[in-house]
């Protein structure tokens, strides 16, 4: 466990830069100790369904990492429900539809951000109080690619401008307002695109996990100072799951890689040329398409996001997580 040291007054860069961290920084041993008495609630079989291909998490990386950080977002989630209830008594408000409490999750892409949001949501919603847990990406907020064609975006899908905003602010708004059946809509990884007229139903859930590689992206201040929201301002917690960007680039070609032995050989697949050329030219598509696309993406605008986030969670060569840091209160 790193422990500021009593003053900033020394010499070591290192010191210096721990002591003004806004963050306490634990080893994954260290985090480990803090999931308690904290029941195991997965089994193996069950974690081989939730984690993403390629994804080599088994229960030992449940129990070091997961459990812990279940055990603290449920501390958070009670806390909330707390103060919700005194800021009505406060307020004298009657009748008032409890918000739900919502989780961001954000890093680049191919670092592991689905599997950590479904684990998440497995262990959470099997806590003893048995919260309803939800679980929605961003990708189905994309523009359709009808529309990325006609804009010229296709090579800047996931870039902040390929995204509804307005669509996603406005879902967001509506769950904090605790509607009923609020539409998420649909995505296929196999076909590339937003599903037509095909939704996700949110219906009032404790807890919501919203996952996607641009969710704490900020903008621009404005100038009159009127009040212009992003998307990171309706979580009530928010996760960047991190990693060298080499290590990144490693994950991201051996999945692309992957995917040509199994998803890229179904007809319907947008990616199923990929399927027919040999594996040297396959993997020259997938470092073309990392380093004109994913890296650019990584660099200007996932990993400045970084910093804004409540808890980062920091992968090694492995895919295992290595460190954990979590702001100070």
């Amino acid at each position: 466990m790193n422990i500021a040291p009593q003053s900033a007054e020394t010499s070591d860069p290192d010191a210096i830069v721990e002591y003004y961290s806004p963050y306490h920084r634990f080893t994954a041993d260290e985090w480990a100790r803090f999931r308690a008495d904290t029941p195991l609630t997965l089994t193996a079989d069950e974690v081989g369904r939730l984690r993403s291909l390629d994804d080599p998490i088994d229960l030992d990386e449940v129990r070091r990492i997961y459990l812990s950080l279940s055990r603290l977002l449920s501390s958070h989630v009670e806390a909330s429900q707390l103060l919700f209830q005194q800021r009505n008594r406060f307020l004298s408000l009657s009748d008032v539809t409890k918000t739900p409490f919502i989780i961001g999750i954000a890093g680049s892409v191919a670092v592991g951000k689905s599997t950590t949001a479904r684990i998440l949501q497995e262990l959470l919603a099997r806590w003893p109080s048995s919260p309803k847990v939800d679980l929605i990406t961003t990708d189905g907020f994309l523009h359709p690619n009808a529309v990325l064609q006609r804009e010229n975006l296709m090579e800047r899908k996931g870039f902040p401008e390929s995204y509804d905003v307005g669509a996603i602010l406005r879902f967001l708004s509506a769950i904090k307002a605790g509607e009923p059946n609020v539409k998420a809509p649909r995505y296929s990884h196999l076909t590339y695109d937003v599903l037509p007229n095909e939704f996700t139903l949110v219906d009032r859930p404790d807890i919501l996990i919203f996952e996607g590689i641009n969710v704490l992206q900020s903008r621009a201040l404005p100038a009159d100072g009127k009040i212009v929201p992003i998307v990171s301002d309706f979580f009530d917690f928010s996760i960047y799951i991190d990693a060298d960007e080499e290590q990144i680039h490693t994950w991201y070609v051996q999945r692309f890689m992957k995917l040509r032995q199994t998803a890229f050989r179904d007809p319907t697949s947008f990616f199923k040329k990929y399927a027919a050329i040999d594996a040297d030219a396959a993997r020259a598509v997938a470092e073309g398409l990392w380093e004109n696309i994913n890296l650019k993406n990584l660099r200007q605008n996932i990993l400045p996001t970084r910093p804004r986030a409540d808890l980062i969670l920091r992968k090694g060569r492995n895919h295992l997580v290595e460190t954990v840091s979590l702001r100070k209160l």
